[in-house]
Formats: structure tokens, C-alpha cells, sequence
């Protein structure tokens, strides 16, 4: 099946505390959100998908023209949550009978292997969620304040690209919106859908707060 990447960057960054949002920061002289573009170009045929607000639209163009950014890539406007901005994106794919990758904008250090994997598992399976393990102990508190241990390998961190068939995942986001979505895969597996599991790693940082570009900058050096 042909592949499409579903690239949705739609956060104003708040907790960065820049002035503009945190998909746009320079990360080795580029803005982060080409960074991720580019992690999905080593297949030439791959169809890229972008979800911007609306009004980062001129901001974004100015930037690629900067930058001379001229990656091929559909721009799609965003709604006003993460669900109906990747429903927006998956609306926009003209063939159902296809594989996407959704992926975080801010997640610019995503390898070649995992994103091939992530498709291989999709292809055979339906789909495919990128996890990692917990390093850390972890524990569980109650609306009381009381905690408890819990056994850390039952728990995985959720990270992307999340891989799917496009006509499951489409039909999936035909439910209505709830605060209890997480992610793609939540959507799907209220549907009824297994979710497969494939591993990811630590690398593939979501960048949300000034650590994590200063890590981001120092991993690509």
C-alpha cells in the first residue's frame, strides 16, 4: 500500500515560554518542524501531510521561503483540538486504501528504522503503536493523596509515529470527540481494534519545555 505521513503541529507552546510556537523554535538552524519533515524523506514516495492552524499558514510559508524548505508536503488547516485537527489531516488523504503515520510536529529526532518498522507492523497487523519502557519507578495516588507502588513493567510510554490503515483509523474518527482520547490509538481502539505494539526509543523526544531543545540540540551534534 502506498504510505502517507500525517504531520500535525497545532501547539502554541506555552510552556516553552518563547514568543512564538514551540514547532517554529530553531533547532541547529532550522525551525523543528522541518527537522521532522525531513526525518520522513528517506522514502522519496511517501506522501506528507501537514496540519497548521490556519493563521500560522503565512508564518509557515514565510519560513520555508527563508529557509529555501521546498520538501513536498500538503498543508491542511487544523481544528480546535489535536482530534479534530488529525481528523482534518486524515480527511484530506484522497486514498483509503493506504498506510499513515501520524506523528507529533515537535518530535524531530525520529529514526529511519522505526518509521519503516512502524509501517512493516501496520501492513501485517492493522497498526502500530511506538512505546517505550518506564526508567523510572512509578507510583499511582488516589483523589485522597494516598499512593502505591505500582510494577513499572506493565506500563509503557506512548510515543509516535502511530501507523495505520487509513480507512480504519478514518472510520474510527467518526466517534464523537472525548476527553478520554490520548492519542490516535485510543480513538482507534474505541472502535473495538487491537493495538500492536512495536518499540520505539528514548532519542525520539517530544519537545515541550526548554530542556528538551537544549537535549534535542545537543543529540544532533
Amino acid at each position: 500500500m502506498n504510505k502517507h505521513a500525517l504531520i500535525v503541529a497545532g501547539g502554541k507552546g506555552l510552556r516553552m515560554g518563547a514568543e512564538i510556537p514551540k514547532q517554529f523554535l530553531e533547532l541547529k538552524g532550522l525551525p523543528v518542524l522541518m527537522h521532522t519533515i525531513r526525518a520522513f524523506r528517506f522514502d522519496p514516495t511517501l506522501a506528507i501531510t501537514l496540519v497548521l492552524p490556519a493563521d500560522q499558514f503565512t508564518y509557515w510559508k514565510w519560513l520555508c521561503e527563508k529557509h529555501g524548505f521546498n520538501e513536498p508536503h500538503q498543508l491542511v488547516a487544523g481544528g480546535d483540538s489535536r482530534f479534530q485537527s488529525v481528523k482534518n489531516g486524515l480527511m484530506a488523504i484522497a486514498e483509503a486504501d493506504a498506510l499513515v503515520a501520524i506523528h507529533d510536529g515537535v518530535r524531530p529526532l525520529i529514526d529511519k528504522e522505526i518509521i519503516e518498522n512502524s509501517y512493516k507492523v501496520a501492513t501485517e497487523k492493522g497498526n502500530a503503536l511506538v512505546v517505550v519502557k518506564l526508567k523510572d519507578s512509578i507510583r499511582k495516588q488516589d483523589l485522597l493523596g494516598n499512593s502505591k507502588g505500582v510494577n513499572r513493567e506493565n506500563y509503557y510510554l506512548v510515543q509516535t509515529p502511530q501507523t495505520f490503515e487509513v480507512k480504519q483509523i478514518l472510520k474510527a474518527y467518526e466517534i464523537a470527540e472525548d476527553d478520554n482520547f490520548t492519542d490516535d490509538a485510543s480513538v482507534l481502539e474505541a472502535s473495538g481494534e487491537k493495538i500492536n505494539l512495536i518499540e520505539g526509543n528514548y532519542k525520539n523526544l517530544k519537545i515541550t519545555t526548554p530542556e528538551d531543545l537544549i537535549i534535542a540540540n545537543a543529540l544532533l551534534q
